[in-house]
């Protein structure tokens, strides 16, 4: 794998843990196409194409990175049975406009004492705008002219330099219609069920939030009520009867 410089043998022990389909529908509200490869070491990667930049992406990417070291402990289990595990984003659009690099990595890195505290976790951003046109002699770019282009003239050129690429190439020029057809209309389907669950859980927790300020506006008029009775001369026990009969009466109501 060009972006993580990996042995060779790591290739032969791949596993696809969780595969979904492609970044073919520009105009749909979501585009991610998400593969978790396990490797021989034990090391995972999450390697997702994402069509449009999603709100808050860095804190997604931190959540579900930091999710793959949490996954792999178990009760009873010992730290030391942790793998790295790696994300890797191929983002459709620009995420850092502050230099023209199309590949940033990052770690848990002490920058100011040039230390690495742990190679457990790793992020690799790679941006396909900033892809240049031009070779720059990396096997990486060569990976990500052929995530992006669509020119068939372009993949017969990327299949002459090496087996790898030429099989890759090959077996998407005779992918049939039919099946890319198949595979964009369950990638839809997924993206719709995955927008309709994100649309449920905004849904429950401002519901939530609504039952939550009520308990808080009634706890507030409850304190008020009794500080002005209190001030009344009311005694407290009378209070905590008429507030137990207030409370009997707001929960029939």
């Amino acid at each position: 794998m060009s972006v993580l410089r990996l042995p060779q043998n790591e290739f032969d022990s791949l596993a696809i843990i969780d595969p979904n389909l492609p970044r073919e529908f520009e105009d749909d509200k979501l585009g991610i196409l998400d593969v978790k490869l396990k490797l021989k070491s034990g090391k995972i990667i999450d390697i997702e194409i994402q069509v449009k930049s999603l709100p808050h992406l860095r804190e997604r990417v931190i959540f579900y990175t930091s999710k793959m070291v949490t996954e792999q402990i178990r009760s009873g289990n010992d730290y030391g049975i942790i793998k790295p595990v790696v994300t890797i984003i191929i983002a459709d659009f620009t995420l850092f406009d502050t230099d023209s690099a199309y590949h940033h990595r990052f770690e848990l890195y002490d920058k100011e004492h040039s230390v690495l505290f742990s190679d457990l976790m790793g992020v690799h951003i790679l941006e396909l705008p900033k892809l240049p046109e031009t070779d720059d002699n990396t096997d990486l770019w060569e990976w990500l002219k052929f995530i992006k282009s669509d020119d068939m003239e372009e993949l017969e050129m990327l299949a002459q330099r090496s087996p790898t690429l030429s099989k890759a190439v090959g077996i998407r020029m005779e992918l049939s219609q039919d099946e890319r057809l198949r595979m964009i209309a369950e990638a839809k389907e997924k993206a719709r069920r995955d927008e309709a669950d994100w649309l449920w859980g905004i849904e429950q927790e401002k519901n939530r939030a609504i039952e939550q300020e009520k308990t808080r506006a009634k706890e507030e008029e409850r304190a008020e009520l009794f500080a002005l009775l209190s001030q009344l001369g009311v005694s407290s026990d009378i209070l905590s009867k008429a507030t137990a009969l207030r409370d009997i009466g707001s929960n029939n109501t």
